[in-house]
Formats: structure tokens, sequence, C-alpha cells
């Protein structure tokens, strides 16, 4: 399975509860941590929830 790699540019601070559990789920928690996770359905739409607070590869 393809994956996606994905790096928290964005502070959760001042964000709304959804938007940081949506942070959580996708295993960030820190500022430029990097996780790769596999594409699923799923995930696009955890990561279009928060795109302004993420940089996608792959």
């Amino acid at each position: 399975m393809a994956t996606i790699k994905i790096t928290q540019t964005g502070s959760p601070i001042r964000r709304t509860s959804d938007q940081r559990a949506t942070l959580v789920g996708l295993g960030l928690n820190k500022m430029h941590k990097t996780v790769e996770i596999n594409d699923t359905p799923e995930v696009r739409g955890m990561i279009r929830k928060v795109a302004h607070m993420l940089n996608v590869e792959g």
C-alpha cells in the first residue's frame, strides 16, 4: 500500500478541539514532526481538515 509523509508546520494553539484531535489522530503533536502513514480515504479526509497546518509529500 502507498504511504504519505506528513509534516506538521502549523501550531495547534488557538485551533478548535476537533482540529487538535485530528492532528493527534494523525500521530502529530509537535511542530516539525514527520510521520509516514498509509494512504487511505480516511487519512486523506483528516489531512484535508487540517491541511493549513501540514506539509504533505507523496
